[in-house]
């Protein structure tokens, strides 16, 4: 135990733990304010690409003409996310933090030059278009991003007891609050005034100086301690479990759900799935401990999280398609509209973290913010061509409130309820849920929206004679621009060419908005399931330490067992 009387050791890490050892909880205040601000400029690297990239979506598929495969660039970062997230966590707990992250920093710029390049990258012969390159791309990126978000939220853990650790997560909040802030605005100007590679080569220099502080700020801690063993099969299984999840979540909309090539993948998924469940039981350093999941808080904290993130990337995804495809705005518009709900989404985020350190309740906050998800999604699902901007704003900050309010809860209440030499694997296992519950989300929206915007539009022109030309140009509603002059070109300046020309440009605007009612829809349900989930969730009083007597892993595998 610390001296608590010793007026040294009343800094905010040294109160912590009273460990002669070196440890994260004894750093002195300036190795302390180093450390977090490094961290910040981490964070902001993963943070503002993915807030960045939003806005610039439509363009982008526009361009490489890949509406087909609107969601592989978001869901090809979120598997490999998925699938390092823990595996590198784990590897951090036993190794140390500084020498994961910091090479994973440097393969995220690297990755990011990359994705920039898509579509001029040297193919060598090989069937790789500018769509696929980027897919691939962003899917290695994925990598550096899943291992920076996992140990950076490991590290809070690390430094902070839990009744602490709202307000500091309040700062790190802040850090998705200026990427919210200037992430859409900027991502539209970029792609409307130079190029969408912009958005991927604009990492360089925040990763440039992100590197540096690491570098020299962020101190290298050795494990006490622990059993170096890695769980390679268990990794392995994983990537093996989620590769072929999404290929066929992603193929069953293209080749039909009961087609052997897609039965055959979620087949082979659950297989590898069972295999690596398995795997986890029977190895001693498990990359996702299975007795995390006998406890019942972080059961239930997970189903939450999981259902969340669903909810979350599905107005990510599909929001400004529908503000540039059927509002008309420009990338830089939707942008500056889109900042509304991360901007509202940081600003609770960062709130509820100093309220749960005030008063040390939680359960309420994420009622609160689980039901003004479930409204928001609710009232996208009726938007119409006619909505304003206006009307758009107000829902996206009333959804952006309840999810910032969401998600640091229960990673609180993941962190409070694991024992104290597990919190690397049980943050982890929360970003892995996270990213599950997106990577699913975004393949199965993806999907949906593809097939309800088909079949609408198919049926709209049921009556209409139009070329294979024009029917293969409308069939990728974000090249609403390229396919306005198409229509002008091809059916002339005539009054009923003209006329022509609007009916089809409102076919693509109503059944697009017809699709986006399907996903929303789909969305608001999984949050319903999540606010359901969430009253079953116990209110645990907050640990005040960060380091309490050593717990062993096996005591945690009852339920009720989590300790305070």
């Amino acid at each position: 135990m610390i001296d608590s009387e010793n007026p040294e050791n009343k800094s905010v890490a040294a109160v912590l733990s009273g460990d002669a050892k070196p440890s994260f909880t004894n750093l002195s205040r300036g190795q302390l304010v180093a450390t977090i601000i490094g961290l910040q400029l981490t964070l902001l690297l993963a943070a503002l690409d993915q807030t960045i990239v939003s806005t610039a979506m439509p363009r982008i598929i526009a361009q490489l003409n890949g509406f087909d495969r609107y969601a592989w660039v978001t869901t090809a970062y979120l598997l490999t996310s998925t699938a390092s997230g823990p595996i590198f966590a784990r590897i951090s707990d036993i190794y140390g933090r500084k020498w994961v992250l910091l090479p994973a920093a440097v393969f995220f710029l690297l990755t990011s030059l990359l994705c920039g390049a898509a579509g001029q990258i040297p193919t060598f012969g090989l069937p790789l278009d500018g769509m696929t390159q980027l897919i691939i791309s962003r899917g290695l990126q994925g990598i550096g991003g899943g291992i920076i978000m996992a140990i950076v939220f490991s590290v809070i853990g690390d430094m902070f007891a839990p009744a602490e650790r709202g307000k500091y997560m309040g700062l790190f909040a802040g850090v998705w609050g200026l990427a919210s802030m200037i992430g859409p605005a900027l991502g539209g100007w970029l792609t409307d005034h130079w190029s969408w590679r912009w958005i991927f080569y604009v990492n360089l220099p925040v990763g440039f100086v992100a590197i540096l502080a690491l570098f020299f700020a962020f101190p290298y801690i050795k494990p006490q301690g622990v059993q170096r063993k890695i769980d390679y099969w268990g990794a392995f299984s994983l990537v093996g479990f989620l590769v072929p999840l999404l290929l066929g979540l992603t193929f069953g909309n293209s080749d039909g759900w009961a087609s052997p090539k897609v039965l055959i993948l979620l087949f082979a998924s659950a297989a590898v799935f069972a295999l690596f469940a398995w795997i986890e039981k029977h190895v001693p350093e498990p990359i996702i401990p299975p007795h995390l999941l006998g406890i019942v808080d972080i059961r239930l904290a997970i189903m939450v999280l999981f259902c969340a993130s669903i909810s979350m990337f599905d107005v990510i995804l599909f929001a400004p398609l529908f503000m540039q495809a059927v509002l008309g705005v420009s990338a830089t518009e939707a942008g500056a509209l889109f900042a509304s709900m991360t901007l509202a989404m940081s600003f609770a985020s960062a709130s509820s973290g100093q309220l749960i350190s005030r008063f040390g309740r939680y359960k309420l906050i994420a009622t609160i913010g689980l039901t003004a998800i479930v409204v928001g999604l609710f009232c996208l699902s009726s938007l119409q061509t006619t909505t304003n901007s206006q009307v758009l704003v107000a829902l996206l900050i009333l959804t952006g409130l309840g999810l910032g309010l969401v998600m640091p809860v229960f990673t609180l209440t993941i962190q409070n309820a694991a024992p104290p030499n597990m919190i690397g694997a049980a943050t982890a296992l929360s970003q892995f849920c996270r990213s599950i519950g997106a990577t699913i989300g975004a393949a199965v929206m993806g999907a949906i929206l593809q097939m309800r915007y088909m079949d609408s539009l198919k049926g709209r022109m049921a009556s209409m004679t139009v070329p294979d030309e024009i029917v293969a140009a409308l069939a990728n509603p974000a090249r609403m621009i390229e396919i306005k002059s198409l229509l002008f070109k091809t059916y002339g300046a005539s009054d009923s060419g003209q006329a022509t020309s609007l009916q089809l440009i409102d076919h693509i605007k109503y059944s697009l908005v017809y699709a986006l009612h399907g996903v929303f829809l789909l969305g608001a349900l999984v949050a319903m399931l999540g606010l359901i989930t969430n009253f079953f969730v116990r209110e645990r009083e907050l640990r005040s330490r960060a380091k309490p007597a050593p717990v062993q892993a096996k005591q945690e595998r009852e339920p009720d067992s989590g300790q305070q």
